[in-house]
């Protein structure tokens, strides 16, 4: 693979307000699902990838991850006083995760199918792309609501529009994040810029994702995962 990337960036830092009282004592990574706690299936596919640095940015409750995560080789970038969003917190965790393009990972998904970071890896040509975005088509999507984020033309290049859902998994350079005045901001401005410059790409999972960010989304998961036991 070309120039693979191998670490990750992984954003637990959120107060997962849709989980309702789920989250009243426990930050939303923690929530079980079918026996473990939701950050434990996006640790799963990062290990089965192989990455070498793996940092997991903290805000709600940081305590709470940093005991469950005690001697399984993660970094943590503490967000405080402010969360910093998407963008902010990738910029702050900066100096762990060092230079170069990283994958960016939310925590709030469970996987059915192939290695998504494998997936991308495959793909990935820092010649030719800025980003390369991770998408779910609709029928592949589970507990995910909503018209979808993007569209991709025959040469794998990204449009805003509905379509296919964004997973929450890219790799991405990050060279441009210094150029943001802004403290908190979302990686929303990072691809706008890409998107003028026709450096933004995306690729399609060939497997199942389910969103958790609901006690529905819960639910989903276990039914997910069910099947993909039988």
């Amino acid at each position: 693979m070309r120039n693979r990337p191998d670490t990750v960036m992984l954003f637990a830092a959120g107060f997962g307000t849709r989980m309702r009282k789920l989250t009243a004592d426990r930050p939303k990574p923690l929530v079980d699902v079918a026996g473990r706690a939701l950050i434990d299936f996006a640790l799963d596919q990062i290990r089965d990838f192989g990455a070498s640095t793996v940092v997991a940015n903290l805000h709600y409750l940081p305590d709470q991850i940093i005991a469950h995560l005690d001697g399984q080789d993660v970094l943590f970038s503490h967000e405080k006083p402010d969360i910093l969003d998407t963008g902010g917190g990738l910029r702050h965790a900066r100096t762990l995760l060092g230079p170069g393009p990283v994958f960016t990972m939310n925590s709030d998904a469970v996987w059915n199918g192939p290695n998504p970071l494998l997936q991308l890896a495959e793909v990935w040509d820092p010649d030719l792309m800025d980003a390369l975005l991770l998408c779910i088509p609709p029928q592949q999507a589970i507990g995910h609501t909503g018209k979808g984020d993007f569209l991709i033309d025959i040469n794998g290049r990204i449009a805003r529009g509905p379509g296919l859902i964004y997973s929450g998994l890219q790799i991405l350079k990050t060279d441009d994040l210094d150029s943001i005045d802004a403290k908190c901001f979302s990686l929303n401005v990072l691809w706008d810029r890409m998107l003028t410059q026709d450096r933004l790409f995306g690729l399609t999972y060939d497997g199942l994702w389910c969103d958790v960010g609901t006690p529905k989304g819960i639910e989903k998961a276990e039914a997910m995962l069910r099947e993909a036991d039988v």
